[in-house]
């Protein structure tokens, strides 16, 4: 074997054992760091398959692995991908008609990761000032943060600030009505969540959800239980509600992973961006290693007037800016997504775990 034949070789086993790497059902970080690059390993999949056909195309053993691994990984990005496409049926459907009730039913949501050590906050205040969003969600605030963005504040006269310097501060901002509201440690006792109800200029209220799970990684944790887990208890939670609901923020997990969809299958909500495109938010310096990580799921109650993209303002995730009305239809109950197969157990399961652990690294800090 010759070293383009090694070359080519190689790569094909690259591409298709990091392909189906992340089917592994464990929650290791390295394992699950695989859910994120599927859009890449799609490009790389494409572009060697196409160099193999022009360069080596050569049909014997064992160069016949190359153009299969990649044929293999380059349907499987595919088909995960493919839902995020202009292809696909829209999950939710966009808001045609415009009147005086349509916009007392409408909400837009700004939700921005500001990144912690971030120093352009006026450039993070002017966007808030030239979109007007009616909420407001940073992530990564801390007290520097607070205090930044306390010019905002008489637009916004309902909030629920918690600055933390851990990466994990959630600044929430609304010109809407707030009642109920909790913020909840719920698996990690350093890691908040917020709860509240918002009221629609209409009156109808709805339940709002702000996440900001941690991810798995060398730096951070070393499994991915503790992030599905938080999720899965505000789906298990949102299905169980009546009346319209929004869960919004930096799920740390991409669109297409396992456990969002498992998340969807749960909690009965769907995604803003399916039928509409990737939206990519993390990384914003890195145009070759970007990926779905800040998302916005809606019950069945919404449509959708714009889903954007904006600018960056010095973080490592652009902001995202959603417009959805509160326009219930009848008919739209069958796309309520169901549970499948084992979907609820293993939700269960997550959380149980992920609870039991949290108890028990409590318990060995308790002094004797």
């Amino acid at each position: 074997m010759n070293f383009a034949e090694s070359l080519f070789l190689g790569y094909g086993l690259f591409v298709g054992i990091a392909s189906f790497l992340n089917l592994i059902r464990l929650d290791y970080w390295w394992i699950r760091m695989w859910d994120f690059p599927h859009f890449q390993l799609m490009v790389l999949a494409a572009v060697g398959l196409v160099a193999w056909l022009i360069f080596q195309n050569d049909w014997t053993w064992p160069q016949l692995l190359v153009p299969t691994l990649l044929t293999a990984a380059l349907a499987y990005q595919g088909w995960l991908i493919y839902p995020y496409t202009f292809l696909h049926r829209v999950q939710v459907p966009r808001q045609k008609r415009k009147s005086p009730e349509v916009e007392a039913n409408g909400i837009q949501l700004l939700i921005a990761n500001v990144f912690m050590d971030n120093t352009q906050c006026p450039d993070v205040c002017r966007l808030i000032g030239k979109h007007q969003p009616d909420i407001v969600l940073i992530l990564e605030g801390n007290e520097t943060w607070r205090q930044a963005l306390s010019g905002i504040e008489p637009d916004y006269p309902y909030r629920q600030l918690i600055p933390l310097e851990n990466t994990y501060g959630m600044l929430f901002y609304s010109r809407l009505p707030m009642r109920a509201t909790q913020v909840r440690f719920q698996i990690q006792d350093d890691i908040p969540s917020i709860y509240t109800q918002l009221q629609l200029p209409s009156g109808k209220w709805i339940h709002f959800y702000g996440v900001h799970p941690m991810p798995p990684s060398p730096t951070e944790h070393y499994r991915s239980t503790e992030r599905d887990a938080e999720l899965l208890l505000v789906g298990r939670e949102a299905r169980g509600l009546k009346g319209p609901i929004i869960v919004a923020g930096d799920l740390n997990d991409v669109a297409w992973s396992h456990t969002t969809r498992l998340f969807g299958r749960v909690s009965g909500l769907l995604d803003p961006r399916i039928g509409r495109g990737l939206f990519s938010t993390f990384h914003a310096k890195y145009f070759f290693l970007r990926w779905p990580l800040d998302h916005v799921f809606v019950s069945h109650h919404f449509t959708v007037n714009s889903l954007r993209r904006l600018p960056n303002c010095g973080s490592d995730h652009f902001p995202i800016l959603v417009a959805l009305t509160y326009a219930p239809d009848p008919e739209r109950i069958d796309d309520i997504p169901e549970p499948e197969g084992n979907d609820l157990e293993e939700a269960k399961e997550k959380i149980t775990e992920a609870l039991s652990a949290n108890q028990s690294d409590t318990d060995d800090v308790k002094p004797a």
